[in-house]
């Protein structure tokens, strides 16, 4: 089994429980489906906008054993039925997880 981290919008904590989230990467489905079930050794918002604390987060959860980083459907607005808007700063955080720690870990886009 491998271990993971989660990274959230900010924004969504007041109003989701992260209840999707954490099952689909119990379970190893939705996004998890081609990693299969994981032992999460985080569950961290993105810091704000801009995503500015994104990558310090990212490499804390690498210190720890995370082998896959997700960005959560409520950053990548991927979530069945459109009820998600992408973060406007997708894009750059993208690039820069790719840039950074992309030769070390997996990244999935999106959660459920």
């Amino acid at each position: 089994m491998k271990k993971a981290g989660i990274i959230r919008c900010q924004k969504t904590e007041a109003m989701c429980p992260a209840t999707s989230c954490l099952k689909v990467a119990r379970e190893g489905k939705g996004l998890f489906k081609d990693v299969g079930p994981v032992e999460l050794v985080g569950f961290l918002s993105c810091g704000g906008c801009s995503g500015k604390e994104i990558l310090s987060r990212v490499l804390k959860m690498i210190e720890r054993g995370a082998e896959v980083i997700a960005l959560s459907s409520c950053i990548v607005g991927n979530k069945p039925g459109g009820k998600y808007y992408p973060c406007p700063f997708l894009p750059q955080i993208k690039e820069m997880l790719e840039r950074e720690v992309g030769d070390k870990i997996t990244i999935i886009y999106g959660t459920h």
